[in-house]
């Protein structure tokens, strides 16, 4: 019986393969780095094609890829926190992998979020609504987690945000240092505020977190 070749995965449509190349050009040169031409061969997509998909081109492009980026984020985070239901530990393997990642990449690929909220300017409306919308997002993620673990919800909010600026402060610093030892300062400062705060207040019965 004649062997059967195996299966490859499918190609990413264009529209996917546009997203990625953005992403990609997001995390290591910035939104401004790189030219329509560059990013469409990166992309592997024929001219004209990337007005099919985005009608507002290259910004339109970026808002997605922001959108993309954030998506990952979460579906991460989320596997973290449904496998180590402990989101103290869960922030800190969160952290981990990003440091894993930017260092592995040279120091060279940092977050497109923190990128791209440095290039802005007052005019780009889409660009900061877009910023605005991600970084909620996943302030919103986390302070679930906390609430759930028996952070009062005002505190847990504050609390999220003090996560979302040491991770993007920490992944800043370090790819301009080209050290990770100030994301992995602040990520150890973090966890002992999260772990002094735990031991001073009551325990609270696990909750099954929801997804958003």
């Amino acid at each position: 019986m004649p062997l059967q070749a195996a299966s490859t995965p499918a190609k990413p449509g264009t529209r996917e393969r546009l997203i990625a190349a953005m992403t990609d050009a997001l995390r290591r040169r910035g939104l401004h780095g790189i030219g329509l031409t560059e990013l469409l061969a990166q992309a592997e997509a024929p001219k004209g094609v990337l007005y099919h998909h985005f009608p507002g081109g290259k910004t339109e492009l970026a808002v997605a890829a922001i959108d993309d980026v954030v998506a990952r984020m979460l579906m991460g985070l989320d596997r973290l926190l449904a496998g180590t239901p402990d989101p103290i530990e869960a922030m800190r393997l969160w952290m981990d992998h990003a440091t894993a990642r930017l260092t592995e990449s040279g120091f060279e690929c940092g977050c497109p979020l923190a990128t791209v909220a440095l290039e802005t300017t007052p005019e780009d409306t889409a660009l900061r609504e877009a910023l605005a919308r991600a970084f909620a997002t996943l302030r919103s993620r986390i302070a679930q987690a906390l609430e759930q673990h028996g952070e009062p919800a005002e505190e847990a909010q504050a609390l999220a945000a003090l996560v979302v600026a040491s991770y993007e402060g920490g992944l800043l610093q370090a790819r301009v240092a080209q050290s990770h030892a100030p994301i992995l300062q602040a990520t150890q400062a973090l966890l002992n505020l999260l772990a002094a705060r735990r031991l001073h207040r009551p325990a609270k019965p696990l909750q099954t977190l929801q997804p958003l």
